[in-house]
């Protein structure tokens, strides 16, 4: 607060005798609230309204720490670097339609194919210009295309939609340049390196900071199911909401504006389910084929085994061993023999079987592999068999991955065996008791 205020003296043509009069006292200083007004206050205003605001920061902020470290490589090159060629969008421009501006790439039409999600609001800012003094209609009619202009009406609707943060964020969870591609599970190459970049490519649609790396082969057990219990419950932010058909606005009344707004939520709940069926599948793949993940159920059945062995161990006594007799050498020698005899015949004779049956074989082993990939697939049908609809943690799943190798191993030696495990798992699946029986067959083994 500031000090007292002290007044200057009267002037010296002031008359004294003068009668003085106090009209009013000084105001007392109080704090007022200012309101901020701008452009950025009013979207960040919209997005508050819109319930997204975080989401939207959050994406906001990735993008603009990738357009930072973006610009930090291509400063050496020069400004326009990062920017896609004139020349190279010239094409792409004249065979665009203003009718059909949902089907065009925004980022393209802006010269921003490059930068994509990376751009910043300056960047937008700046190509908008440069492509509006490239082809507004204005300069368009000096050239003698009075009517020409639909390219301009694509840069004004690629500007809109980019610059404000509610319609970036729906145009960048379906922008055209994301890879959605799901790797083989015949994917020749390094586990590490395959599966990382994809990994990285969809931590950033991440809810939740601090997405964990995927890690090396020598990382501890900890992070590595700590990796998979977070993506096992990956929260994404992608919406669908820049795919709907219908606009609600053009409906004629209440309730066909309601109509048109079910038919979109519905369209929208279909491609969530479907984008988050296909991050399931990359993790359950990644989950398969991680050779930490083998390693560590190797350890398990390891120390599960050692258990086991240790308990029916026992102490071997000796009661020491008396001098053989001549007769009993030969006697013992003449058994040999005979036993390395029956040996012998039993292998030639076992060999002779295998090979009359090598083709039989071969078609039963391809018929126990088709049970197997059934009940495979119904094992994550039904959640793991863990008897609950809720998304299992990493430690659970590989306990679960034991179990169903423990119980195939023990029931894969003959077809019947599997073939009757196979059908009493799909009958229980069909009452809903799946996990009671599966549990019962891990009992047996």
């Amino acid at each position: 607060m500031p000090g007292p205020i002290t007044l200057t003296p009267a002037p010296a043509s002031w008359p004294a005798t003068e009668t003085q009069k106090v009209h009013d006292a000084i105001a007392v200083i109080v704090e007022q609230t200012l309101e901020l007004v701008g452009e950025r206050v009013h979207q960040y205003r919209a997005v508050q309204k819109a319930g997204a605001s975080a989401q939207i920061r959050d994406h906001l902020e990735y993008a603009v720490q990738a357009a930072t470290a973006s610009a930090a490589q291509t400063h050496d090159a020069g400004h326009d670097s990062k920017y896609d060629p004139e020349e190279n969008d010239a094409e792409y421009l004249d065979e665009l339609d203003p009718n059909e501006w949902k089907e065009q790439d925004h980022y393209q039409v802006l010269g921003l194919s490059k930068l994509r999600f990376r751009a910043t609001p300056d960047d937008i800012k700046y190509q908008f210009h440069r492509k509006v003094l490239r082809h507004h209609p204005d300069k368009k009619a000096a050239g003698g295309n009075a009517h020409d202009d639909k390219v301009f009406k694509c840069i004004q609707k690629a500007y809109e939609i980019l610059i404000n943060p509610i319609k970036r964020l729906q145009f960048d969870s379906v922008d055209p340049g994301i890879d959605d591609r799901v790797p083989s599970l015949k994917a020749k190459g390094d586990f590490y390196s395959i599966y990382t970049k994809v990994f990285d490519r969809e931590a950033r649609f991440s809810k939740k900071p601090g997405v964990p790396s995927l890690g090396v082969d020598s990382s501890p057990r900890q992070e590595v199911e700590a990796f998979y219990e977070f993506w096992y419950n990956f929260d994404s932010w992608r919406t669908f909401e820049y795919l709907d058909k219908e606009d609600v606005d053009m409906g004629d009344n209440r309730d066909n504006k309601r109509y048109l707004d079910r038919k979109n939520r519905a369209e929208r709940a279909k491609r969530k389910n479907e984008d988050n069926a296909r991050i399931r599948q990359i993790v359950d793949q990644a989950f398969k084929l991680d050779p930490r993940m083998k390693r560590f159920r190797q350890e398990d059945r390891d120390r599960r085994d050692a258990k086991k062995n240790a308990k029916k161990g026992g102490v071997n006594g000796s009661a020491g061993k008396k001098t053989a007799t001549p007769a009993q050498i030969k006697e013992d020698a003449e058994a040999k023999q005979k036993a390395e005899a029956e040996a012998k015949a039993k292998a030639e004779a076992d060999a002779a079987k295998a090979k009359d049956n090598k083709a039989q074989q071969k078609k039963l082993k391809q018929v126990v592999r088709g049970h197997k990939k059934a009940i495979d697939e119904l094992f994550k049908k039904h959640n793991y068999f863990t008897g609950s609809d809720a998304a299992p943690s990493a430690a659970v799943m590989g306990e679960q991955f034991t179990k169903l190798d423990k119980v195939i191993a023990a029931n894969s030696k003959e077809v019947e065996a599997i073939e009757k495990l196979r059908t009493a798992l799909e009958q229980a699946a069909s009452e809903n008791k799946v996990t009671e029986v599966f549990d019962a067959e891990v009992a047996k083994c």
